[in-house]
């Protein structure tokens, strides 16, 4: 139920599961042999806590949220750099939240087709 109600007021917060004890945060990037994630921990003052959620909010509603925040924010973000966590992912569940693939970035983009019309002559 708590998840439920932490996923709707800031649903670009993830909770993952690394060797049995649950993280949570923002993640930057995500791909089949790591999981990068700025994760809020014990170390965060309440300014930061407020900070971090303020640019996490930012982030989520002003981007496409297929970048890593760090790219969005920059400078902004800067200042949590020191949280930035990396996970191997065999050993990492995702319990809910998103999971940002700079890969997926790539394989979404649209083709262009050519289309050549040809006047029939007869």
């Amino acid at each position: 139920m708590a998840n439920a109600i932490l996923q709707e007021k800031f649903p670009f917060l993830t909770l993952i599961s690394h060797f049995n004890q649950e993280y949570l945060g923002i993640i930057q990037h995500a791909d089949t042999m790591f999981l990068s994630m700025y994760v809020i921990d014990n170390t965060f003052t309440d300014q930061m806590k407020k900070d971090f959620l303020e640019c996490g909010d930012e982030y989520w509603w002003g981007s496409n949220r297929q970048i890593p925040i760090n790219l969005f924010l920059k400078d902004k973000f800067a200042q949590f750099k020191p949280h930035l966590k990396t996970f191997s992912r065999k050993d990492t569940v995702v319990i809910q939240g998103p999971c940002i693939n700079v890969r997926d970035l790539v394989n979404k983009r649209i083709k262009r087709r050519t289309i050549i019309l040809v006047r029939d002559m007869d």
